[in-house]
């Protein structure tokens, strides 16, 4: 089984994706480390993040064990990675990765914004989450106070609404709703309330 869960940045999606991992016993992959982890690498080449053939080469050398998440999070890390998602030849680099992550024996748990469109077209439940764009910068503002750092949430709510423009606007795999998938706005939600709404229409899809 391959559960798709796709939305914009702060949505809830990898909470909801880790959660349903844990309770299918599936491996889960946050897509959206791979695009962090490839501007981390540009980032501490000295690297441009808009450079496509050095972005690619990052891309292409990363390993799903790499990943050191603690200097992968917070604002800086999610507008860089925005930036190098926006390159095609990066997406493209990491497409098989991704796919092969998701072909396991058994199947897997994937969040970014494209897992239902591009990556995993075929998965048997598809779910899209989203939230306000105020509920989302409130949640990102929480988190990064959370870590220690300095919070101005006018600057997030501007951080988030430039992604969904920008991530919703490029050339390559944009972030849109495949046909087939179920929309979970969680602005109103808790988490609990969010997962067992997020639990039904995966057991719905499953029959």
């Amino acid at each position: 089984m391959i559960i798709a869960i796709d939305g914009p940045a702060a949505s809830g999606k990898g909470t909801l994706a880790r959660r349903l991992a844990a309770h299918f016993g599936l491996p889960h992959l946050d897509t959206g480390l791979l695009y962090r982890a490839t501007a981390r690498a540009l980032i501490d080449a000295g690297e441009r993040l808009d450079d496509s053939v050095r972005a690619e080469a990052a891309a292409r050398g990363l390993a799903l064990t790499d990943f050191d998440e603690d200097k992968l999070r917070g604002r800086e890390m999610g507008e860089a990675a925005s930036v190098v998602a926006a390159i095609p030849a990066v997406r493209k680099a990491l497409l098989e990765m991704q796919q092969t992550f998701a072909a396991r024996p058994g199947g897997a748990v994937l969040d970014g914004r494209d897992i239902g469109t591009v990556i995993c077209p075929n998965a048997q439940a598809k779910i899209f989450v989203t939230a306000s764009p105020e509920t989302r910068a409130n949640r990102r503002a929480l988190e990064l106070a959370g870590r220690g750092e300095k919070v101005d949430y006018a600057a997030v709510l501007e951080d988030i609404r430039k992604r969904d423009e920008r991530d919703s606007s490029r050339s390559s795999a944009p972030l849109v709703i495949a046909q087939d998938a179920v929309v979970l706005d969680t602005s109103a939600l808790d988490i609990a309330a969010a997962f067992k709404a997020a639990l039904a229409i995966v057991d719905d899809k499953r029959g």
